[in-house]
């Protein structure tokens, strides 16, 4: 797995984009992950109970169309646009991620994600945006 620098957070990242969650060893053992995802709150704990989750958010390799990276004291805010075509259908999801890191590990990850977006949906949102921007403009 690629990682720029060695980072945690670095590692994490690169397994997003290439699909690869499930080799990915960026969690202390006991990590928590707090996801609140459309419509639902939900958390894991335990690096194999994380991977497990985002095994399944990130199948699929990926490319951040936007990523931006935040260090605080003890860790990083990450937010990112990811695109990615699954069953020949583009998709992307927004997350924001607030990340803690002790000894090189990630020890907590609170997520917010606005959802997958499959390729109908980000037209009708592009659609919807236009008309708001033309609606201001006027």
């Amino acid at each position: 797995m690629a990682s720029l620098s060695g980072s945690p957070v670095d590692a994490f990242l690169a397994a997003v984009q290439e699909g690869s969650m499930a080799s990915c060893s960026a969690w202390a053992a006991g990590a928590v992950l707090d996801a609140t995802v459309p419509n639902w709150r939900f958390r894991r704990v335990g690096a194999p109970a994380i991977r497990a989750e985002y095994a399944g958010w990130f199948a699929a390799p990926g490319r951040f169309e936007d990523l931006q990276r935040v260090p605080f004291p003890g860790g990083e805010v990450v937010e990112y646009l990811l695109t990615w075509v699954e069953n020949g259908v583009p998709h992307a999801a927004h997350h924001m991620h607030r990340l803690a890191v002790e000894d090189g590990k990630i020890t907590s990850d609170t997520v917010l994600c606005g959802g997958r977006w499959p390729a109908s949906l980000l037209a009708e949102m592009q659609a919807a945006q236009e008309q708001e921007d033309a609606g201001v403009h006027a």
